[in-house]
């Protein structure tokens, strides 16, 4: 934890999307934990549930998926900038995300448009108009893909796809930004207790606790790769060695060995 708090010390701004549960909320919990001057945003549609008073959060009501309101929202995120925290590093954490399970286009097609706008769309301008700040003041982008990256994914053939946009963007911009300040890493988690499978359509426990971790590790396993300069981390040695193996396949019959564990879930689905 030293090290972290050490590598995190440049920095007094965090802007995090989706913080008000899971992966988004977790790193609020550590980051908080960790430099407790940290100044924070949150961009989601509802206020993260948070104990602590000293908590210094500014919460900006925004659907991210909605293509009208992003410009408004990098304005508000200037001026609370220029308020708080006028000097020192940014941390932008693109953690907004979705699922969807079934026969493309299930649930139907608004659905997986709009997870698109979110997964993809959303990262990427909100990025890009963040970027001269960062490259003014230095600082990092976190983005949040998956291991769904590594293959293709029927059953969720729209998810996996963003994710592998999100893994290639992130690797591609950071050595872009290479000797500007700004750092660019692609966390890919597995299966995480979050929320994701419901808004995905499955049921609960979906996914047993032997092969899903909790958002907790994956954002401490996130931080310690930042802070080691990192470009990519995959998250807990079981998705690692997976991602590693099913990389070396050819893309069909990835595709086929995806298709035969994703199937199985099609007993969970829940009625929408």
């Amino acid at each position: 934890m030293a090290s972290l708090s050490e590598a995190l010390k440049p920095f007094s701004a965090v802007i995090v999307t989706g913080g008000s549960s899971g992966i988004g909320k977790s790193f609020i919990k550590l980051l908080r934990s960790l430099q407790p001057d940290l100044q924070f945003c949150n961009l989601s549609r509802s206020f993260p549930e948070l104990k602590s008073g000293e908590l210094k959060l500014h919460h900006i009501a925004v659907d991210l998926a909605d293509r009208a309101g992003l410009g408004t929202t990098v304005e508000s995120i200037d001026a609370w900038l220029a308020s708080v925290a006028p000097v020192g590093k940014v941390l932008l954490i693109n953690n907004s995300g979705y699922g969807g399970y079934g026969a493309f286009p299930e649930p139907d097609i608004t659905h997986q448009l709009g997870m698109i706008d979110l997964n993809v769309r959303a990262l990427v301008e909100l990025s890009a108009r963040l970027l001269p700040t960062l490259r003014t003041r230095g600082g990092a982008i976190i983005n949040i893909a998956s291991t769904a990256a590594f293959q293709p994914t029927p059953w969720m053939a729209v998810y996996g796809a963003t994710k592998v946009f999100v893994l290639h963007w992130s690797l591609a911009l950071n050595q872009e930004l290479r000797g500007t300040g700004v750092q660019v890493l692609a966390v890919c988690p597995g299966p995480t207790a979050t929320e994701f499978f419901r808004r995905a359509g499955l049921k609960q426990g979906s996914v047993v606790d032997a092969l899903s971790m909790d958002s907790e590790t994956v954002v401490q396993q996130s931080l310690q790769a930042l802070a080691a300069g990192r470009s990519l981390v995959v998250t807990g040695w079981k998705n690692k060695l997976g991602a590693a193996v099913i990389s070396v396949f050819p893309k069909p019959l990835a595709t086929w060995i995806s298709s035969k564990v994703l199937a199985r879930f099609r007993l969970q689905k829940v009625a929408r």
